[in-house]
């Protein structure tokens, strides 16, 4: 069994993508039932997300002439 890539910081986007460790809520419903394979596969698939996230996220910057 693959260790459960859950951070503790679980909140759902509107994709029902969690924000803390990247799987979807089928992923996280399906985790404790999938063979080591399938852990694997969803571990990957989380931090391929994570990682989208964290390159299409731009901070708002305050403008200048503020």
């Amino acid at each position: 069994m693959v260790g459960s890539p859950c951070v503790r910081n679980c909140c759902l986007d509107q994709q029902d993508c969690c924000l803390g460790c990247g799987r979807l809520l089928a992923e996280i419903l399906e985790w404790q039932q999938a063979g080591t394979a399938r852990q694997q596969q969803i571990v990957s698939l989380a931090q391929q997300r994570l990682d989208a996230r964290s390159t299409s996220f731009t901070h708002p910057v305050a403008s200048p002439s503020e």
